[in-house]
């Protein structure tokens, strides 16, 4: 935490869980004095991710009117990810006292830039493995989530293999080594910086300027296709994305599904798929309306007069697996030809994917509930 108080002003929030209790620190740095609190939280309905979550909401509206703190620090806990507590910020609502202003902390605070620090000895072989955490998480999906959203990542020590692979994975983030280059990456952060912002599953997949060569087993694939998935046939080849791969992300346009985009993505050895809300093509004119205008246009550039915006679109970082088998069992997870000539069969297909599925097929409890508390539903309809 020490390095992280070197400016006057910056006030540093860190979280702990004791296997009792929920613990909160607070540090400031004011004209050379360095000043700290602690005081233990009640577990929200048993839940430390939902505690954290709740207190850190409000604590940063109270902070933001201090004189004494100009900058606010949110050390996160190393199971936690970012994704889902920027989320929060920018749009649940809380209430800080009454007669105030309810809405959310982003009212009082922005979100500058999420900054992660990988061990360069281990994180490669957590994304590719598949260990749980006790939550039910992979590591896989806790190390490849916070790597993702940041905008600066940081290696405790030089790996350019590693470092290849998170240009790739997070090519809107600043790479560094060592914690001296922290100041000067948050201070040249790229123009197209996440700054917690998250992504929209119908928007670019490949944001940012990620290199686009080979460097040895390491590669992005790209997968677009304007006709739909056989589900079954789709389901078939899902265990090519488990092995050798780090990350896919992609929209789906199954066959069994004409109104709804499906949203697939993997990390390490699991994966799911859930729903992405209406195609474009199966909204009533109003619903349309309230679509961003961005999403309309680039649906208009490649608008088919008979399906519309359906299409699939997808993005696969490997690191081990053959690109080529992967693509090919994509293709072939089509409609042939002569499916795609019978689209009223289309709807009796065998869909083993339901409303939310994920692999390896077995029973798993929700997993993260700070994503599940701080996510809101895309589609309400």
């Amino acid at each position: 935490m020490g390095a992280l108080l070197r400016t006057s002003g910056t006030l540093v929030v860190e979280h702990r869980f004791d296997g009792h209790v929920v613990r909160r620190t607070t540090a400031v740095l004011t004209d050379g004095v360095l000043t700290s609190t602690e005081c233990g939280l009640e577990l929200a309905h048993g839940c430390v991710s939902c505690t954290i979550r709740n207190d850190l909401l409000v604590l940063l509206r109270q902070l933001h009117r201090r004189d004494d703190v100009d900058r606010i620090v949110v050390h996160l806990a190393p199971w936690l990810e970012p994704e889902p507590i920027c989320l929060a910020i920018n749009h649940v609502r809380v209430r800080v006292a009454p007669g105030g202003v309810d809405g959310p902390a982003a009212l009082d605070v922005s979100i500058a830039a999420v900054v992660t620090c990988v061990d360069s000895s281990t994180w490669l072989s957590q994304a590719l493995g598949e260990d749980e955490l006790d939550d039910g998480r992979t590591h896989a999906q806790v190390v490849i989530g916070q790597a993702e959203f940041a905008d600066v990542v940081v290696l405790d020590h030089p790996n350019p293999f590693l470092a290849a692979v998170l240009r790739r994975l997070a090519p809107r983030a600043r790479v560094r080594v060592g914690a001296d280059g922290i100041d000067d990456a948050l201070n040249n952060l790229y123009r197209d910086a996440r700054r917690g912002r998250v992504d929209d599953p119908h928007g670019p997949l490949l944001a940012g300027q990620p290199p686009l060569d080979a460097r040895g087993p390491i590669r992005l694939v790209e997968f677009n296709s304007r006709r739909p998935f056989h589900p079954g046939r789709l389901h078939a080849c899902l265990d090519l994305l488990l092995d050798g791969v780090i990350r896919t992300r992609g929209r789906l346009w199954l066959a069994s599904r004409a109104d709804r985009a499906m949203w697939l993505e993997s990390a390490g050895a699991g994966l799911r798929v859930s729903s992405a809300g209406k195609w474009l093509a199966a909204m009533t004119g109003p619903e349309r309306d309230g679509i961003d205008a961005q999403r309309r246009v680039l649906a208009a550039l490649g608008w088919d007069d008979r399906h519309g915006d359906r299409h699939t679109a997808m993005a696969i970082l490997v690191c081990g697996a053959d690109p080529a088998e992967i693509l090919d069992a994509l293709q072939a997870a089509l409609l042939t030809d002569e499916e795609l000539e019978r689209p009223g069969e289309w709807q009796g297909y065998d869909d083993p994917f339901g409303d939310w599925h994920e692999e390896p097929c077995v029973g798993l409890e929700a997993a993260d509930n700070a994503a599940q508390g701080a996510r809101q539903d895309p589609d309400p309809s």
